[in-house]
């Protein structure tokens, strides 16, 4: 079975999602790049359940390659990504509390919190709302991922990317915490807000930051 360790790093990001409590049953979906195409979660099937066979190979053409199991109704922005970010290894999507209470109402995450740099910009975007599984929400999705490494899905959920499965987990994990952050400032006020100013000194500094 070809990419036999990275089928087992899919759902084992997977069943971190949910121990990591980002996510809940099988709401949210795991890529990544491999140099046919992608490899995606299955559509519908339990991670407890799932088998490094049930992964399901996809061409950078979209096409299946594997006969298995349909992917990801959310394949479409996983391949688009792929396709527009060469910076782009694996990609983590959930339906986590806070981003996707946040998502709910509308709401970026704006700089309350020098973290929200870790996404890679003065704020985390929030894409207008379009049907799970579309066009429309791929290109929604693309569009608030310029310049970023997650968004966040009007009335859905979340996306993280990553060079590699471990990073995008932990970016996922760590837009979580800043959405719950911000829940909680903003049922007490209007957080003070980072100026577009500061953020420029923090992006730059996190150029250098960690190993």
């Amino acid at each position: 079975m070809k990419h036999l360790k990275l089928r087992r790093e899919i759902i084992e990001t997977c069943l971190k999602m949910n121990a990591f409590g980002i996510n809940q049953g099988t709401s949210g979906n795991v890529s990544a790049r491999v140099p046919e195409g992608m490899l995606i979660t299955p559509s519908g099937v339990s991670y407890e359940d799932m088998s490094p066979k049930d992964i399901v190979v996809m061409g950078a053409d979209g096409s299946i390659a594997t006969e298995q199991f349909a992917p990801s109704s959310e394949w479409r922005f996983h391949h688009d990504i792929l396709q527009a970010r060469s910076d782009v290894a694996a990609i983590v999507h959930a339906h986590s509390l806070y981003c996707t209470s946040l998502a709910c109402l509308g709401r970026d995450i704006p700089a309350f919190h020098y973290m929200v740099a870790v996404a890679g910009g003065d704020s985390i975007r929030c894409a207008p709302y379009a049907t799970f599984g579309t066009q429309a929400l791929s290109d929604n999705a693309l569009t608030a991922m310029t310049g970023r490494h997650a968004c966040l899905l009007a009335n859905h959920g979340m996306i993280a990317i990553g060079p590699s499965l471990r990073k995008a987990l932990t970016l996922a994990v760590e837009v979580e915490a800043l959405a719950a952050q911000y829940w909680h400032a903003i049922q007490a006020g209007s957080p003070q807000l980072l100026s577009p100013q500061e953020m420029e000194v923090v992006l730059d500094k996190f150029k250098t930051y960690g190993q």
